[in-house]
């Protein structure tokens, strides 16, 4: 039995054992005495992420150390992320911050400022990104 047939078949399980257990919470009264099955059904649904996550890296892993191409341009486009991230680091600020009564440290807005530093280049890449695909669609 190959991987692919393996995994339909586990997840057709899980969405059945999904929606059953769903019908046990929906039953559970509110008073507290039937709610002994929420706390099982997170940890069953940590293991079963876990289970995913782990099905989709051995998938992405193997398809992407097959292809010496695909290899390649996954590793620039990792460092070029990463380079936008060390970018927005440098640039963000780490003044002290007083809001709400609660006073943030200098990592903290350092933090902060670095992730808004990030979304904004992003954002303004995917922009030109998209403007640029566009006009070379006009172009030709």
């Amino acid at each position: 039995m190959n991987l692919h047939k393996l995994t339909k078949i586990a997840a057709i399980a899980i969405a059945v054992l999904s929606v059953l257990f769903l019908g046990f919470l929906m039953g559970a009264t509110e008073d507290g005495a039937d709610n002994k099955w929420i706390t099982p059904l997170i940890y069953l649904s940590y293991f079963v992420l876990a289970i995913c996550v782990g099905v989709v890296l051995v998938y992405v892993l193997k398809n992407l150390f097959s292809d010496k191409d695909n290899l390649k341009k996954t590793l620039i486009s990792v460092g070029l992320f990463a380079g936008v991230i060390l970018v927005s680091y440098i640039l963000a600020g780490d003044d002290l911050v007083k809001a709400n009564g609660e006073v943030y440290s200098g990592s903290t807005t350092k933090l902060v400022g670095a992730g808004l530093n990030a979304f904004y280049i992003l954002t303004v890449i995917a922009i030109g990104a998209m403007v640029w695909s566009g006009f070379t669609k006009i172009k030709k």
